[in-house]
Order: C-alpha cells, then structure tokens, then sequence
C-alpha cells in the first residue's frame, strides 16, 4: 500500500497506482481535492479586480476539471454551482475523475469561486471551495440536494453547541433575535454587546442589520461569499460568534461539510423567493420537507466529509493568494469529519516552473 504524500508529482501518481480500500479512500485522495482548489486560486488569481465574474468562474472551472482528468476516483458532482446563476460551471451530475472500475465513489459539492462578483470587483472574501463523501456501493446520495436557489441560515460553533448538549436552551430559526444573541453569549460566556454577528449586506437583510444594532452586538457585513462567513464561528481565531443570514442553498451543503468536520452546527431553511418558486419547491419535495429545518447531519448523512478551500482574497478564513516577485503562496484548509483534524496548508510556488493541467489544454500549461 502506498500512500500520498501532500505534494505528490503528476508522474509519481501515473507510474504508481495507489491501491484504494474502503478505509483509507478518503486519506489517500484528501490532497487532490486541495491541489484542486489551490490551482483554481492561481488559475483565476489574473482575474482579480478585471470586472469579469465569469471569465475567473471559467478559469478556476479548468484548472479543478483538469486536476481531476488525472485522479482515480468515480466523482459524481451532486451540488454544483453554476446552475444558479447561469455563469460558467460544473454542473449538476457532471463526473470528476477518471471512473476507471474499483476506483472509490465520492459525491461531491464545489462552487470554483464562493465570491465571483468580489474577485471581479477586487474585494476580500474569495475561496475556491469543495467539499466530497465518501460513498459505497448500494448506498443512497449522502449529500442532500436541496431544490431552492436560497436558504435562510444560523450558524454557530462547538462551544454552542456543546452548551445546548449540555442542557442550554436549543437555537431556532423562529425564535426573536434577542433570545438567541443571549442564549449565544451565555454559550460563550459572553455578554451580548461583545459578540459579533456576520451577515451579507443585501436588502433582504435590512430588518436584520437593524436588529442586530438594536440588541446591542457588533455587525460584520460582507458583499459575497457565505461559505466563509457561515463557517468562521466555528473557528477560534476567525473573531466571529454567530452567522446569520440568507444565502445560497449550495453553498449551505458545503458550510455543512466544513462544520462536520469541526463540530460546528446550522440550521438550515429553504426559502423561495417568490410564489412561483414556492410552488417549484412544494412539487419537488412535499410542503413538510419544504418547512423543514434541516441540520448538520441532515444535510450531509454519516461520517464521511471531507471539506477543503484556498483563498483567493482575503477572508475570515483564509488569506488570499500572495505575488511576491515569481513566487505565488496560497493558503488552503483542509478538514476531515471521521478524524476531526484541520490543516492549514501554506504552499508556495514558483511561478517560473510552476504548470498546472487544464482541460482546455488538455496538457501541462505554465501560469
């Protein structure tokens, strides 16, 4: 049995098959899926600040279709990202991997770039982001595929959720925000006016800001990119305490991964945005499932998850990718449910030898 290392070369991989069991598929493939995202990062980095959303989608779209060109897993794209917003992407049921026979399953979600409108603008809070599970023969979809383009989300972390465990009062998604900033802040051992609250500035989140304000904590607005936002209560240096909001579904099934992995909780609602979509909504999945308030663990079933990103712009999460001369560095993190570990992987790459395998090309190009 061999496994790969963190940095394994494109010629070391093809020459030597690694032999995949069920109890090490996820160890052995975990740094694909970074050198995935960290390639999207530099493929798409040219476009920071050019005002064109989709070309940088297209670009970091390439570099993940090309990394996978050359793996040996049977990938099944269950949440994609391009769907959405009609731009450039990998779409739903689309196959990542080379599908050669006994190579392990994974379904797997990925939005290229969580953030494209601020890449175009130049702004913070950019990732390429993906998440995958592991998945056995026989066994039905793990990654729940919810039908609404937008979901209202509540996102906190360990200590909350190790406070509701141990008999606090569960969060909701009903309950008015002041109940839920002091049942936080008594979690946290906190007062209210000290905690800090994340959500995107959007119109729809106007009575929220206000709200907020008016309970006395502090308000982090952000232009695009929940992921990052959802995930950072959840992580002790991020500086955030709650996430509150609504944002993509999708990207809500990634946030789960990530809080999998971390022992961080949501609560997840879909949320129509007209009666049209309603009505879309309650044909696919019934009015109950259409109320429902998923969690965690409803959202991506068992133990398997696996959840990586590499900044492209500085975010809570991570920082964004940094030119110094020739040489690019790219922060990523990589989580994993079953064992519970984050790493954070600073990598740094010469640019005067440094080629990444695009689909388009089909071959090895420079950057």
């Amino acid at each position: 049995m061999q496994y790969l290392t963190a940095s394994p070369t494109r010629t070391t991989l093809m020459q030597h098959p690694v032999s995949l069991s069920t109890s090490d598929a996820e160890r052995t493939i975990e740094f694909e899926f970074v050198r995935a995202t960290e390639n999207a990062a530099l493929n798409s980095l040219a476009w920071l600040g050019r005002g064109e959303k989709e070309l940088a989608d297209a670009a970091a779209c390439d570099a993940i279709y090309g990394v996978f060109d050359l793996v040996d897993i049977c990938g099944e794209v269950v949440i994609g990202e391009g769907i959405k917003d009609n731009a450039p992407g990998i779409f739903l049921g689309e196959h990542l991997g080379t599908w050669r026979p006994g190579s392990p399953s994974f379904d797997i979600a990925l939005d290229p770039i969580d953030g494209t409108s601020n890449i175009a603008n130049g702004l913070p809070n950019s990732i390429s982001v993906m998440a995958a599970s592991h998945t056995l023969e026989g066994n039905p979809r793990v990654m729940q595929n919810l039908p609404s383009f937008y979901s209202k989300k509540l996102a906190f972390g360990p200590e909350v959720v190790k406070a509701i465990r141990n008999g606090m009062a569960e969060l909701s998604l009903e309950a008015p925000l002041e109940q839920t900033l002091a049942l936080v802040a008594s979690a946290l051992g906190k007062r209210v006016p000290e905690l800090v609250v994340m959500t995107m500035n959007r119109p729809r989140h106007a009575e929220l800001i206000s709200e907020v304000r008016r309970c006395g904590a502090a308000l982090r607005l952000i232009s695009d990119g929940d992921i990052t936002a959802a995930v950072s209560p959840s992580m002790p240096d991020s500086g955030v305490d709650l996430y509150l909001g609504i944002g993509g579904s999708p990207e809500g099934i990634l946030t789960a991964a990530a809080l999998k992995a971390v022992g961080g909780e949501m609560l997840l609602q879909m949320w129509p945005r007209d009666e049209a979509e309603r009505e879309s909504v309650r044909a696919e999945v019934g009015a109950v499932d259409m109320e429902r308030i998923y969690k965690v663990d409803d959202l991506i079933k068992g133990d398997s998850a696996i959840f990586c990103a590499t900044g492209i712009s500085d975010s809570p999460l991570l920082p964004g990718v940094k030119v110094t001369g020739k040489k690019a560095t790219t922060t990523s993190i990589l989580m994993r449910a079953r064992s519970r570990t984050v790493r954070y992987i600073r990598a740094v790459h010469d640019l005067e030898h440094k080629t990444i395998h695009l689909r388009s090309a089909r071959s090895d190009r420079k950057l």
